[in-house]
């Protein structure tokens, strides 16, 4: 049998035989590209990571504790009173120096159309002084009456007397929230959902009627 006999395949010129790392190396960077889409698809619309660098809301969240911040919710209902949101800085505190992704975090104490006053080292809400098991301590300022305006939420800190809130720089469009706090993944022994707890009114309205006009003095701490 010759060699042109031969069943064995013949090779192909050099020219002719394709190597296929370049179709790995293009399924790579497809891969690549689809996975830094879908995270960014998801830090915008679903959740993303966050870190708290400070007290203010302490006990309920400690320094460097990592969250995730999710953000759907507040697509199908509004923000509720309780609820622990993270939020861009309002034009009064970029004002002072804030930049507009230096992100907050605290926790919604009214909601628009409530009342809210502090007095007596008590927060009033609708002139029900409201019971909060998550704060540090009672306020040791007064503020208000103020009523909280339409498209807006009054805020604090669960550390009361060591919070950059609404008591201090008004009230929070909602426009400037970006979720809600969820989960808690560092530290370990710390990991888990985050509760929302609700401030509760108490049975004994004080009999005061908040009805003055707001003014700037609404928005400052007074001791």
């Amino acid at each position: 049998m010759t060699l042109e006999d031969s069943t064995e395949p013949k090779p192909q010129p050099a020219s002719t035989v394709r190597s296929p790392a370049w179709k790995s190396w293009l399924e790579n960077v497809q891969i690549l590209f689809i996975a830094l889409i879908l995270a960014l698809l998801i830090r915008t619309f679903v959740a993303e990571p966050r870190y708290i660098p400070s007290d203010s809301m302490v006990p309920t969240l400690e320094v460097s504790d990592r969250l995730v911040v999710e953000k759907l919710s507040y697509r199908f209902r509004p923000p509720e009173l309780g609820d622990i949101v993270v939020f861009n800085p309002p034009p009064q505190l970029q004002i002072q120096g804030y930049a507009k992704d230096q992100a907050f975090i605290k926790r919604i104490i009214g909601k628009p159309g409530q009342t809210v006053f502090v007095r007596d080292g008590k927060v009033y809400l609708d002139n029900q002084p409201l019971q909060e098991p998550y704060i540090t301590e009672p306020p040791n300022y007064t503020w208000g009456p103020a009523q909280v305006p339409e498209g807006a939420y009054f805020v604090m800190g669960d550390n009361r007397n060591n919070s950059n809130d609404s008591h201090i720089w008004g009230f929070l469009p909602q426009q400037n929230i970006i979720g809600r706090a969820w989960f808690r993944f560092y530290p370990f022994n710390r990991i888990g959902v985050i509760y929302h707890a609700q401030p509760h009114s108490s049975t004994h309205p004080l009999h005061h009627s908040p009805s003055r006009p707001l003014t700037p003095d609404s928005f400052q701490s007074k001791t």
